[in-house]
């Protein structure tokens, strides 16, 4: 499925998404917004223009967000000598000289070019090169965060504009209210008051034009934002000020108009200050990636950026220094730290043929591999793209927010003009019910709705890739708490899928030497682990393994070969069975050692029974730890595996699962989730992501065993890096912990509205005589978004639940 995302500009509340998903849902395109990240993700073949004109059409503008940084198409140069547009044009024309350049974007301001480009057909070297040869110095700028840049800019501009409000605020309020403290009164006529006040309101006002603008083209497109509510409460209060000052007898509320302007800037800066701090696990991942890379390239050693780097390559990692892309060592030897992608601070030991993980860092020896896996294919690169469109994606409880704020902005409109009405008829005058109005306006805040959800989930995924633990949507994020019953593979899932033989049983005058031959000969062409075993124990008592003649594998029973004109069957009692070949004489002894939770499997020559073959997995040693701390949860845990009932319930003691399936094909494996979810369990299913895939998808929720370098399984809705069960009791803590944080959220943002509009409409007035300033609504209004991001933020200070190391 192709997904983009899109930097949505001129949203101001959770109203405005709703607006635009409306306009995606008439145009057909499949697509969701998140507030919090400003940006709207879109799947399937959708053109570029096509979003564009929903999103104007609902008022608001997208910009495609560039994949090129990922997959290392697009480079960014500064170039101090570009001192003019001459100079800029030049350097222009000798980059979109070079072939595969795609685009030149050149910012004279900043003397930077960025630069985009087929990494088929060019490389950064050649276009440093073709800056040079123009007469120009480019220099190579590392760690680019485009997005980071646009976020630091919009809240430098916020800074200003509220600082500006600031300074016309005071003595504004001085002149409007300062009678009311005792300040001396400084000898004015009404008049010259009112041109004074309307003179100091005016900067404020222009600092606080792009919001209104934004409500000007909100209700122009009839799709009212927070905006428009601000627009009309502060406007109201200004345009009656301006009337007052020069055509009718009325009162000013310029200080009125001008510090909700001041409080509402203040609100929006804090608020992007802090909503910049929800993203910091994505900055802090890409920031791992290495800038350069020492290559081998016609026979000599070579410095070049990181985007060069191709499959194929050999690279030079000395100690100290971070491995930059994925490969296989192919010389020497080291220890090499994996916790930034593994979380595991223990070092690996790395020799000939092992995998290295880009961003990881060497230790102690030198060595040189061969890179794998560049650019966007990178574990590091799938990493951010899992985590960066799981904070991109809605929860399901969002949506009851997303409906409310639909209707929020109409429906406080109208509470505002009823309210106006009723006072004013009620004989309070014109200026009180005017209060009251602007008041009700400016006290309603969607933004609190629209930041509760989206804002812990970008925190609570990014945790939980912190922690090794990859979850890819906010769906998964909110259902991992509920589920109630666990369902585990068991080969390199509980187990180490590396099994061993253990025991080697003949009869009928057979060898052990001779059966374990034969044994190893019919499993030489298989990919089975427990083959696998057979044929390593073999190779390590020296064995020479010949080739089968014939091979066949009988799915569910065994397999069948023939050599040198003898027949070997090696499996289970279903294929001696189905061969009416006798194995009676063994069952006494296959029992046993199945008691002790071993696979056994028969061999006979030429239908002649010959023995028995016992192959043992090992635990992994979380595997009793983590199943222990699911039961202290409350959650049942099972377990599917091939293996017969007997030595399925005697591994499933050893680890303490308490329902064990048995003789399980790996076809059949998703029938069995699907037999729990039917008696109303919600499941969890937990395996490697291979054979296990349909389980994983059945499952409420599939949990995909990774390794470093398979991040993005596709059947998984949660990927564990460090191959640790003790990650999957982490993964549902950590979404129970998010869960809590939503619903204290949106509890706080909804009493806030359910309490505030009220008592901004005056219901308290007639029991108390207590009116709620204007003023104060807009602090109330300002700060309300602001403590619900931060409350989010506090998720930061998570530990996890304690487990036994």
């Amino acid at each position: 499925m192709v997904k983009k995302a899109y930097k949505i500009k001129g949203m101001s509340c959770a109203s405005c998404v709703s607006h635009i998903e409306k306009e995606f849902k008439k145009k057909g395109i499949k697509g969701t917004v998140n507030f919090a990240a400003e940006k709207a993700y879109i799947e399937g073949n959708v053109s570029d223009d096509e979003v564009k004109s929903a999103v104007k059409k609902a008022g608001y503008t997208a910009v495609p967000e560039s994949s090129e940084v990922l997959s290392g198409n697009k480079v960014m140069f500064t170039i101090p000598d570009m001192g003019s547009q001459h100079c800029a044009g030049i350097v222009e024309k000798s980059l979109r000289r070079v072939k595969g350049v795609t685009n030149v974007k050149i910012n004279l301001l900043l003397n930077n070019a960025e630069i985009y480009f087929d990494k088929k057909e060019t490389n950064t070297e050649a276009l440093l090169n073709a800056v040079k040869k123009a007469g120009y110095t480019p220099h190579i700028v590392e760690g680019k965060d485009i997005d980071k840049e646009e976020k630091d800019k919009e809240m430098r501009d916020l800074k200003k504009r509220f600082i500006i409000s600031f300074l016309f605020s005071i003595p504004l309020l001085y002149l409007s209210m300062g009678y009311l403290i005792g300040l001396p009164i400084i000898p004015l006529r009404e008049l010259q008051n009112g041109i004074l006040q309307l003179a100091l309101a005016t900067p404020i006002m222009i600092a606080g034009l792009h919001i209104f603008s934004s409500g000007i083209r909100s209700l122009k497109n009839l799709t009212p934002n927070m905006d428009a509510l601000i627009l009309i409460g502060v406007g109201a209060a200004f345009v009656y000020s301006f009337a007052s000052v020069f055509f009718i007898e009325g009162e000013y509320y310029f200080e009125v108009a001008g510090l909700l302007v001041t409080f509402i800037l203040l609100g929006k800066y804090l608020e992007a200050v802090a909503k910049g701090k929800t993203s910091a696990a994505i900055k802090k991942l890409m920031g791992l990636q290495p800038k350069t890379a020492i290559v081998i390239r016609r026979g000599k050693e070579m410095k070049i950026a990181i985007e060069d780097v191709i499959v194929g390559d050999i690279v030079i990692v000395k100690p100290g220094q971070k491995i930059p892309v994925d490969g296989i060592v192919a010389s020497g030897h080291s220890s090499v730290d994996e916790s930034m992608i593994t979380g595991e601070s223990i070092p690996v030991e790395k020799k000939k043929r092992d995998i290295v993980i880009g961003a990881t860092i060497n230790k102690t020896g030198s060595f040189q591999f061969k890179a794998t896996k560049v650019g966007s294919e990178t574990a590091l690169a799938q990493i951010i793209k899992l985590v960066q469109e799981a904070q991109g994606s809605k929860a399901p409880i969002q949506r009851l927010a997303d409906q409310v704020s639909a209707y929020f902005v109409p429906a406080v409109v109208i509470i505002a003009v009823i309210s106006f009405i009723v006072w004013y008829f009620l004989g309070m005058g014109f200026a009180f019910a005017l209060t009251i109005f602007v008041a009700v306006l400016i006290i309603a805040c969607p933004c609190a709705l629209g930041l509760a959800t989206p804002t812990a989930v970008m925190v609570g995924t990014g945790l939980g890739a912190e922690h090794g633990i990859l979850i890819k949507s906010a769906d998964a994020l909110e259902t991992a708490h509920k589920l109630d019953t666990i369902v585990f593979d068991k080969t390199g899932t509980l187990t180490k899928g590396e099994p061993e033989v253990t025991d080697i049983v003949v009869i009928n005058g057979f060898k052990e030497k001779e059966v374990l031959l034969y044994a190893a000969i019919a499993e030489k062409n298989s990919e089975h682990p427990l083959g696998e075993a057979i044929v390593n124990k073999a190779k390590q008592q020296k064995i020479k393994i010949a080739d089968p003649k014939k091979f066949q594998s009988i799915t569910g029973k065994g397999i069948e070969a023939l050599y040198k004109n003898k027949n070997i069957y090696l499996g289970n009692n279903k294929l001696f069975s189905s061969k009416n070949i006798s194995v009676k004489s063994l069952e006494k002894q296959k029992q046993n050692l199945e008691k002790h939770g071993k696979t056994v499997m028969i061999i006979s020559i030429n239908k002649k029974a010959a023995g028995l073959i016992a192959v043992a997995d090992t635990l992994k040693e979380q595997s009793v730890n983590a199943i222990s701390a699911l039961k202290k949860m409350g959650i049942e845990t099972a377990m599917l595996t091939g293996d017969n009932k007997t030595t399925g319930e005697a591994i499933g003691r050893q680890v303490g699962i308490d329902t064990v399936f048995a003789e399980v094909l790996p076809k059949d494996k998703a029938a069995y989730i699907k037999k729990l979810q039917k008696k109303g369990k919600k499941v969890a299913m937990v395996g490697d992501g291979i054979n296990d895939a349909p389980a994983l998808t059945q499952a409420d929720i599939g949990i995909a065993i990774g390794s470093g370098t398979d991040v993005a399984m596709e059947s998984g809705n949660i990927v564990l890096v460090k191959d640790d069960l003790r990650d999957v009791v982490l993964a549902i803590d950590l979404s129970g912990y998010t869960m809590k944080k939503i619903k204290q959220n949106l509890f706080w943002a909804f009493f806030y509205n359910i309490v505030g509009i009220p008592v901004a409409a005056g219901v308290l007035y007639p029991f108390t005589g207590w009116l709620l300033s204007p003023i104060i609504a807009g602090a109330a209004m300002a700060f309300s978004s602001v403590s619900v991001v931060s409350n989010s933020l506090l998720m930061k200070r998570y530990k996890g639940i304690p487990l036994k190391k």
